[in-house]
């Protein structure tokens, strides 16, 4: 009995942690869309109060009409279904071979693909500007989709993933007669679902987040991602911050409809194939 009393204790008490864990992780959310919609005068009083006592929609009516939001939106929404994509075609064909085909000096190349992993992104950004420079892709959209079509990271994971599928199903579609395009596209990429809404949501939300690598490609303002644009609503002297709030609040809203879309695969695309080498 005293057991089972000590025992409800401690689960009250983790569940008092995990909920002040999760007020704490929330509260920078709820004070951000409260702000977005309070006018300017009631966003640095002393009472706080998340609940705006006089509800207003001019910071997103200024948004879109006076600073043209919606276009860097569409501009991010592009670039990163791009990016997304153009990477999960090239990162699961990478992975099958890694995992599923036989060829001369796979596992070192594997290897040496890990090795690059250690090297920082900033270091490769003045030889992949000069890349793009001589392809005549600066300034373009397809210089930020192309560069980041390839991922070490997502050729792991995949592979991974792959792993744990039978190579007796493999090898029984090889016998049958079925070419490897035939055995990639039909049975070891539905049986990657789960992996690749896992890349999905890594993918879109790293291409959706991206600051600095479009801020050294891109030179016009009309092209300006939204993290860009958003930059752009910080001044130097003044900052309207229920405009910027309103900004941030449009900025998270597509990564939270991704990850609905394909949560039900999420866990299960971290967990699988974790235990094969």
């Amino acid at each position: 009995m005293t057991q089972l009393i000590l025992g409800k204790k401690k689960k009250s008490i983790l569940y008092l942690i995990l909920i002040f864990g999760l007020g704490l992780t929330l509260f920078p959310f709820l004070w951000m869309i409260s702000t977005s919609f309070k006018p300017e005068n009631a966003i640095f009083i002393k009472t706080l109060n998340l609940l705006p006592d006089n509800f207003t929609l001019e910071h997103y009516f200024k948004l879109f009409n006076e600073i043209n939001f919606g276009k860097h939106f569409i501009n991010s929404l592009m670039v990163s279904l791009g990016i997304t994509i153009f990477g999960l075609v090239i990162n699961s064909m990478a992975a099958y071979a890694f995992a599923k085909i036989n060829f001369p000096r796979k596992n070192r190349l594997f290897i040496l693909l890990l090795i690059t992993m250690m090297v920082p992104m900033q270091t490769t950004m003045i030889p992949s500007f000069y890349i793009l420079k001589q392809l005549g892709l600066l300034n373009t959209f397809s210089g930020l989709i192309i560069p980041a079509g390839a991922s070490v990271y997502g050729i792991f994971l995949i592979r991974q993933f792959m792993l744990s599928i039978p190579n007796s199903l493999i090898e029984a579609a090889r016998i049958d007669g079925c070419s490897e395009w035939y055995i990639f596209w039909k049975i070891v990429i539905p049986l990657s679902r789960p992996v690749l809404a896992t890349m999905t949501i890594f993918t879109f939300l790293s291409a959706w987040n991206e600051f600095l690598f479009p801020l050294i490609i891109l030179r016009e303002e009309a092209k300006y991602t939204l993290p860009l644009a958003l930059a752009t609503l910080n001044g130097q002297f003044n900052t309207d911050w229920g405009l910027l709030m309103a900004g941030s609040v449009v900025i998270i809203i597509p990564v939270i409809i991704v990850f609905l879309l394909v949560q039900k695969h999420y866990i299960k695309g971290l967990t699988a194939g974790s235990v094969k080498g």
